[in-house]
């Protein structure tokens, strides 16, 4: 872990799919994450065991679906995703970003 975090030092890791992401910064309890998508890249609906996850959106827009409720979110906008809660994104702008936040870390993202 850095006490730092550089953005234009930082390369992007691609994920496939139109999907790249920079890992902010870490603590066994807390991890931010920045993503950026294509126009049109899906983050698949999905859930976690144990993961509260909030997403804010830097840039772009995202149609944000959480628990079966679609909303469209601009820069500024959040959705937040308890544990447990099924949650997905569909980017709907050309490099769009979203900063999620996990708790705790997310330890696959650092294997």
């Amino acid at each position: 872990m850095n006490a730092f975090f550089k953005n234009q030092e930082t390369p992007w890791e691609d994920l496939g799919d139109g999907i790249k992401r920079k890992i902010v910064g870490y603590t066994d309890e807390l991890m931010l994450v920045h993503l950026n998508f294509d126009k049109g890249a899906i983050g698949a609906p999905h859930s976690h065991e144990i993961h509260d996850q909030i997403g804010y959106v830097v840039s772009g827009s995202f149609e944000a679906e959480v628990d079966g409720q679609k909303m469209v979110l601009t820069a500024g906008d959040a959705y937040i995703a308890p544990k447990h809660f099924r949650h997905g994104a569909v980017a709907l702008e050309q490099d769009s970003i979203l900063l999620d936040a996990f708790s705790p870390a997310r330890e696959d993202f650092l294997k």
